[in-house]
């Protein structure tokens, strides 16, 4: 590879038109795509970057994931410890996110200096949009169930017409946000948290006047199964952030000289604490209903009045983490190397997700297929989330932007015939420790001989990045980069 970084060349192919005139407006359509956001074009502050995360994780699957920590079997102190825990990865997210203003560019160019540009289309195709589309026809799914019970009580039979429309509608008031992007995102989302955090508020003192403080399972569990649920739930509360691994998508507009320190803080606390806040909120609901059904269950310790704005929370929350989804999987389809537009990547993704929520809900089970296969991406994830991290550190967050949109054979990220060997061995290594120690879906071998303690996490992200700090402590570009700090 070039021992030393280029200077930076003029946008690639990948770049779309963008008029100087066309600033980074909430009215009008984002230009930009993959390509480099020149200087001049920088704006904004580090704590807009707040709302944006809020917004996402004020929702109804962090209840849900709260009170099943309870239907487990830990006793409600011990699933708040896990809740806490679990949510201190978002740290990982926020050190992503400094990445996005240091090259002016999102999390799906930047990984070409992890994975070389031909290995980076493989992670966006798999990390990337695969993944994303699979979240947004679950979190899709999960606004639809609320929505047919919100037609339901204006007295409109929730038959099969009706369900079609409600998912379309929902899925284009999602992908209006996602195509007219990063402005949009930021005006709309601090309102957005604002209005989610007085409806969950009022579901927080229905909750805590009802919830049993002292809750604890009739078998309380010691030694290793208490150790093998806690690994348990912390894995499954951090695959909510480790998921993010796009978070320079939102902070690329941002000056390069933003304090990276902010932008961590920022983006972060953004996440954290609505997370662990609407988690906890979820375990405090199991200590007095049944939580394997939060809509339903909620709906009898909440004021009569209150249910129709409790269901158009719980779509409105769903609509904001999917317009990120949307936004950053159109993003990994242009990266994969398809010359399209933004905007058309977007609704291109929105579609998939439209059919494949529509197959699920109406013809089969297979959104419950496709939610067990995720509950192993933290295999993939993990890793991914440790390499990308790993590289900030050892390059000191230094990303030339405009030579990371260079795609061609000989350029500085082209490495070994496209492909970054160091990265892609790391991320490899480490999926498959990951997946030895595994034990959702299936039991691996290492799982199997601790009683089931499923460690794939820890182990995983260990691996992955020590291998690649390992890899690439003395390359000369990373060498180069840490000079230039």
């Amino acid at each position: 590879m070039a021992a030393t970084i280029p200077d930076p060349i003029p946008r690639s192919q990948e770049a779309e038109a963008t008029p100087p005139a066309a600033a980074d407006r909430p009215g009008r359509i984002e230009a930009h795509g993959i390509d480099h956001i020149p200087d001049g074009e920088r704006h904004g502050h580090p704590r807009e970057l707040f709302s944006v995360w809020a917004a996402a994780n004020v929702n109804y699957l962090s209840l849900v994931i709260g009170g099943a920590l309870v239907l487990m079997g830990l006793t409600l102190w011990q699933a708040v410890a896990v809740i806490v825990v679990g949510n201190l990865f978002w740290l990982l997210t926020g050190l992503l996110a400094t990445s996005g203003p240091a090259a002016g560019a999102p999390s799906e160019v930047i990984t070409r200096a992890v994975y070389g540009v031909l290995g980076n289309r493989v992670n966006n195709a798999v990390g990337g949009w695969l993944v994303s589309v699979c979240y947004f026809a679950l979190n899709l799914a999960a606004a639809a169930t609320a929505a047919f019970a919100l037609v339901e009580k204006a007295g409109i039979t929730a038959n099969t017409p009706v369900k079609v429309a409600v998912i379309v509608v929902i899925a284009a008031l999602t992908l209006v946000i996602s195509v007219y992007g990063h402005a949009l995102i930021i005006k709309l989302y601090l309102p957005i948290t604002l209005a989610l955090v007085a409806a969950f508020g009022v579901v927080a003192l229905a909750v805590l006047r009802h919830a049993d403080f002292s809750y604890a399972p009739a078998e309380r569990l010691g030694g290793a199964p208490l150790w093998t649920l806690l690994v348990a739930g912390t894995t499954m509360i951090a695959s909510g952030p480790l998921s993010y691994t796009t978070s320079a998508d939102f902070s690329r507009y941002l000056p390069r000289t933003a304090s990276k320190k902010a932008v961590v803080v920022w983006t972060a606390l953004g996440a954290f604490l609505p997370s662990v806040a609407v988690c906890s909120l979820g375990a405090f609901a199991a200590t007095v209903v049944d939580m394997s059904d939060p809509q339903n269950a909620l709906q009898t310790i909440l004021p009569g009045w209150f249910t129709p704005v409790f269901l158009l929370a719980l779509v409105l929350g769903t609509i904001s983490i999917n317009a990120l989804t949307a936004y950053s999987a159109g993003l990994a389809l242009q990266a994969v190397g398809l010359r399209i537009r933004r905007t058309v990547s977007v609704l291109f993704d929105g579609a998939a997700a439209v059919a494949l929520t529509l197959y699920g809900l109406l013809v089969s089970n297979f959104l419950d297929t496709v939610s067990n296969v995720l509950q192993v991406i933290v295999v993939l994830s993990g890793p991914l989330m440790a390499v990308y991290a790993t590289d900030i550190v050892l390059r000191r967050c230094r990303y030339d932007g405009p030579a990371l949109s260079d795609e061609t054979p000989g350029g500085p990220f082209w490495y070994t015939r496209g492909v970054n060997l160091p990265g892609a061995l790391a991320l490899v290594t480490g999926v498959a420790s990951a997946a030895l120690c595994v034990n959702t879906l299936y039991t691996g071998p290492v799982a199997g001989a601790m009683g089931g303690l499923d460690l794939s996490l820890p182990v995983g992200m260990t691996v992955a990045a020590g291998l690649y700090a390992l890899l690439m402590r003395n390359d000369s570009a990373v060498l180069a980069a840490r000079a230039s700090a």
